[in-house]
């Protein structure tokens, strides 16, 4: 648990880096994409820890927070609304089949 918190800190601290520094020169129609939304929103649809997946999206939003000009806790809470939203969706409306053997 705690090597997969430092690894998402280490992925978020690079994405963050690379949207607000380099990617900034190639916006498609004055829009750059945020790395870190795409990345969360992703990772609370593959990943059925629901633990994992609220602690990515407090930590990506943080980094979010650190690097953007809104207040602070802005995409924190964003974030995290989000990934509780998609849990309760996938929780109570999405039913993935099992195998079974015959």
């Amino acid at each position: 648990m705690v090597k997969n918190i430092l690894i998402l800190i280490l992925l978020f601290y690079i994405f963050a880096l690379l949207q607000t520094s380099f990617l900034v020169h190639f916006s498609l129609w004055w829009y750059v994409p945020n790395l870190i939304v795409i990345v969360v929103v992703l990772f609370n649809i593959f990943n059925p820890d629901v633990k994992l997946g609220v602690g990515a999206a407090v930590i990506g939003g943080l980094f979010l927070d650190i690097f953007s000009n809104n207040f602070i806790g802005f995409w924190s809470l964003t974030l995290l609304a989000i990934a509780v939203f998609l849990n309760f969706v996938f929780k109570k409306y999405v039913r993935i089949p099992s195998l079974k053997r015959a």
